[in-house]
């Protein structure tokens, strides 16, 4: 999507480091996918090249019938993160917020053998924007309501303080399994709502649009690629 002056609304963060991604992280989406509730988060890897802004075009892969939307709460990491002991560690190394679409191919994620990453880490399968909204502008990010509609009708309304794992604990646990460095993109779950939940898959000319509140609002039309 072009603006008026004609130019492309590009991601706030163009190439993050590395995508971590927390699956499951929503009680009604673990309900709602037949997984049981985690005890510890569940953490997969995206290609960081999937980041595309947030009004660019999503492609479905080809041989692809299960292409699926997740509007999710999209943490930047600001400083470096490693064995972080206390939730305000954590929060002190986070830059900021942005509406993440963790756009995702089910058959190739639960049906094609091995880990998650496969059915995540398509070209433009992760739309990021319009904005990075610096930390101390959300005054909590566990009070944010998140919603996406896909051809105007309204799949996914929830809120974040029914997080599994909060932001705080998500950056934390995460700095004990690998070093969180600034730029680095966390993708925190999507709450119920999604196609895997019994709802008509995405098809070529479908709009997805996303927002959550004070983070601004996103739209993609998909196509084929």
């Amino acid at each position: 999507m072009l603006d008026e002056t004609g130019l492309r609304i590009g991601a706030p963060i163009a190439r993050p480091g590395k995508v971590v991604c927390i699956g499951l992280n929503y009680q009604d989406h673990a309900e709602e996918s037949g997984a049981d509730t985690p005890a510890e988060p569940v953490v997969f890897m995206k290609a960081s090249n999937t980041v595309v802004g947030p009004f660019d075009e999503v492609l479905i892969p080809r041989n692809s019938t299960k292409t699926d939307w997740e509007v999710e709460l999209a943490v930047v990491i600001g400083r470096t993160a490693r064995y972080l002991e206390s939730h305000e560690a954590a929060l002190d190394c986070v830059a900021g917020y942005a509406i993440s679409n963790d756009v995702s191919e089910r058959e190739f994620q639960l049906e094609r053998g091995g880990q998650w990453d496969k059915g995540k880490s398509c070209e433009t399968f992760n739309p990021l924007g319009p904005w990075l909204v610096t930390a101390d502008e959300v005054a909590d990010p566990q009070r944010l309501g998140l919603r996406l509609w896909v051809n105007g009708e309204s799949r996914q309304d929830g809120d974040t303080k029914n997080m599994i794992f909060d932001v705080a604990e998500i950056v934390r646990y995460l700095s004990w399994f690998m070093v969180l460095e600034p730029g680095d993109l966390i993708n925190t779950g999507t709450p119920a709502g999604v196609a895997l939940g019994g709802r008509p898959y995405l098809r070529e000319g479908d709009v997805m649009e996303l927002e959550i509140d004070g983070l601004g609002r996103q739209r993609q039309t998909v196509g084929q690629a």
